[in-house]
C-alpha cells in the first residue's frame, strides 16, 4: 500500500496527465503539418539567399523574423548559419537569425496559445524577437569575427558542415526540391508532418510525464523556495536549468506548463523554456564546430540574459 498521500498525489498526476495529453496532442499535430508547409515552401537554401543582400539594422530585423518563421532543427539552423557568415553577411545579423530560430515557430507559438493564452503567447514572441534583434546588434559591435572557425558548406545535397572539427550531416530537410505544385506541397506536408510527430512524440509524452509528476507529486513547497518570489535569484536560475533537462521545446512546454500550474510565476517559467530552448546540449556541441569558445560562451550568455529578460518582463507585467 502506498501512502495516503502520494497515492492521491499519484491519482492527481494521472488526472493532469490525461489533461495534457488530450490538450497538446491535437495542438501538436497541427503545428507539424505547419512546420511541414513551411519547411515546402522555406527550404533553408531559399531561406540563407534570403538574407545574404541584408545590411546590419533592418538585416537583424529580417534576420530574426526569418528565424521566426522557419521551424528549423538545430542541425539544420547552423548550415544556414554557416552559409550566411561565409558569404559575408554581418556576425550581429547572422546571430539574429541563430537567437530567434530555437525561441519562436510553430510549435512553440501554438503550445503557448493552448498552455497560456493568446495574450501571453503574443507578449513571449514580441520580447524574445525585439530581444533577438538587439542581441545580435550588440554582438555585432564586439569585434567577434576572429572567433568564427573556418567553415566550408560542402555541395551535397544534405548542405552539411565542413570545419576544423570534421563534418555534420543536417537532419530532415534540405534536400533537392524540384517545382510541385500547391497540391503537391500540402501531400508532402502532411506526410512529413505525421513522420515529425511520431518521431517527436517520445519527448512530448516525456515531456508531459514529468510535468504531471510535478503537477501531482513534488511538494509546492519545494518549487517555490526554489522558484518562488522570495528568491530574487529564481528567474537567473530557471533559465540556467533549463539547459541540462532539454529535450525538446515540445517536450519543455508541458514541464513549464505544470510549473505555472504549481504557483510558478510565468516569466519564471517562460525563462526555463528560453534558456532550456537556447543553450540545449546538443545546440551547443553543433554551434561548437561553427564557433570557438569564446563567441560560444557569448552566445550562450545571451540566450541566458535573454530568458532573464524575457522572465523579469512577464513577472513584472503580468504579476
Amino acid at each position: 500500500m502506498l501512502p495516503a498521500g502520494l497515492e492521491s498525489g499519484l491519482v492527481d498526476s494521472w488526472n493532469y496527465f490525461i489533461h495534457l495529453v488530450v490538450l497538446l496532442v491535437p495542438l501538436f499535430i497541427g503545428a507539424s503539418f505547419l512546420v511541414g508547409l513551411a519547411q515546402e515552401y522555406l527550404p533553408p537554401e531559399r531561406v540563407e539567399r534570403a538574407l545574404r543582400g541584408h545590411d546590419e539594422g533592418s538585416g537583424n530585423v529580417a534576420a530574426a523574423g526569418v528565424g521566426a518563421v522557419t521551424p528549423f532543427c538545430s542541425c539544420s539552423t547552423v548550415p544556414v548559419l554557416a552559409g550566411l557568415l561565409q558569404a559575408g553577411a554581418p556576425l550581429g545579423l547572422a546571430f539574429s537569425f541563430l537567437l530567434a530560430s530555437p525561441l519562436v515557430n510553430e510549435i512553440a507559438v501554438l503550445l503557448l496559445v493552448g498552455l497560456f493564452g493568446i495574450e501571453v503567447t503574443v507578449y513571449y514572441v514580441v520580447i524574445t524577437l525585439v530581444a533577438a534583434v538587439i542581441g545580435g546588434l550588440v554582438i555585432g559591435r564586439l569585434g567577434l569575427t576572429e572567433q568564427i572557425k573556418t567553415v566550408r558548406i560542402t555541395d551535397d545535397p544534405d548542405q552539411a558542415i565542413a570545419t576544423d572539427g570534421g563534418t555534420a550531416d543536417c537532419c530532415a530537410g534540405g534536400t533537392t526540391r524540384t517545382e510541385r505544385t500547391h497540391r503537391q506541397h500540402v501531400e508532402s506536408a502532411a506526410r512529413d508532418a505525421w513522420s515529425f510527430f511520431v518521431d517527436t512524440l517520445p519527448y512530448l509524452i516525456l515531456g508531459i510525464v514529468i510535468g504531471a509528476l510535478i503537477h501531482g507529486v513534488v511538494p509546492v513547497d519545494v518549487l517555490r523556495t526554489v522558484l518562488g518570489p522570495e528568491n530574487p535569484l529564481a528567474v537567473p536560475l530557471a533559465a540556467l536549468a533549463g539547459a541540462p533537462v532539454y529535450v525538446s521545446l515540445s517536450g519543455m512546454l508541458p514541464i513549464a506548463a505544470s510549473l505555472s500550474g504549481q504557483g510558478i510565476a510565468i516569466g519564471t517559467v517562460l525563462a526555463f523554456v528560453v534558456g532550456g530552448a537556447g543553450v540545449s546540449i546538443p545546440n551547443l556541441i553543433l554551434l561548437n564546430k561553427l564557433f570557438k569558445r569564446r563567441l560560444l560562451l557569448v552566445y550562450a550568455g545571451t540566450v541566458v540574459t535573454i530568458g532573464t529578460i524575457v522572465g523579469a518582463t512577464f513577472n513584472l507585467l503580468l504579476v
